[in-house]
């Protein structure tokens, strides 16, 4: 049961993003992403070892610090944009929680592909793309509350027109490469899945994927991003969530036989 007190937490702040407004809703941002960096983390070191929770930390918030760093400098891969203050102190131009949301979804999607797939570069890719599809709700999402802001968001997805097609496109290719380094560096810990250990963490990614749906599409006037995001990271998590039943499903028929 302890292992999903985490969850379990981070859930309740999610749910208090829609009933919060302004600085109180900044403030929670910040406490949400903290919390799944750590959550996160925790799970990995306490599944996989510390060697594993080092290189998921390497390879997610420290690569993406360089590379949003080098996104709000040039531009590149993202598109040109910057961030407002209202995310807290920064490091060289970039607030210091967004490195860490990199890891919070990373880890999740990584496992979620391991459902699907173990063939690593199939999982590599599927991965990479189940990070990037979260994206598909966050930034319109945190563009409309002001915490970061594009500088020519043209082209755009039909419906969402403050962030332009670049930034996704540089989304996949950053999560793309951050999988494939976490599969050539984490080893086979990092390879290995665990329906059973790595519930929370499933169920974490399956969370966000409904409840951003939920949010975007009901509570924060976003039905186009939405639909976007439930359509791109839908190509991860429902693949995901039909393995989980079909387990399920067999074990459930398994444990009468091996009573019988």
């Amino acid at each position: 049961m302890r292992r999903w007190l985490p969850l379990g937490a981070l859930v309740l702040t999610q749910i208090g993003y829609p009933l919060t407004r302004g600085h109180d809703r900044a403030t929670l941002v910040t406490v949400t992403v903290v919390l799944g960096f750590a959550t996160a983390l925790a799970h990995a070191v306490a599944t996989r070892g510390a060697r594993a929770g080092a290189v998921l930390v390497v390879v997610t918030a420290v690569l993406g610090l360089a590379v949003e760093t080098l996104g709000v400098t040039t531009g590149f891969p993202f598109g040109g944009y910057g961030y407002s203050t209202a995310l807290g102190p920064r490091l060289h131009g970039v607030p210091a929680v967004i490195p860490l949301a990199w890891t919070w979804l990373a880890w999740p999607a990584w496992l979620a592909a391991g459902t699907v797939t173990r063939q690593s570069i199939r999982r590599a890719a599927l991965a990479g793309l189940g990070l990037a599809g979260w994206d598909l709700f966050l930034d319109p999402q945190m563009v409309a509350e002001g915490y970061w802001h594009w500088h020519d968001p043209d082209p755009h997805l039909p419906g969402v027109p403050t962030v332009p097609l670049t930034n996704y496109l540089g989304w996949l290719g950053v999560a793309v490469l951050m999988m494939a380094l976490l599969a050539v560096l984490g080893g086979g810990p990092v390879a290995r899945l665990d329906r059973h250990r790595d519930a929370p963490m499933l169920a974490l990614y399956l969370w966000t994927y409904l409840s951003s749906v939920l949010a975007l599409g009901v509570f924060l006037g976003l039905p186009a991003a939405a639909g976007w995001g439930a359509l791109g990271m839908g190509l991860v998590a429902l693949p995901a969530a039909r393995a989980l039943g079909a387990v399920t499903g067999r074990t459930e028929r398994t444990a009468p036989e091996a009573k019988a």
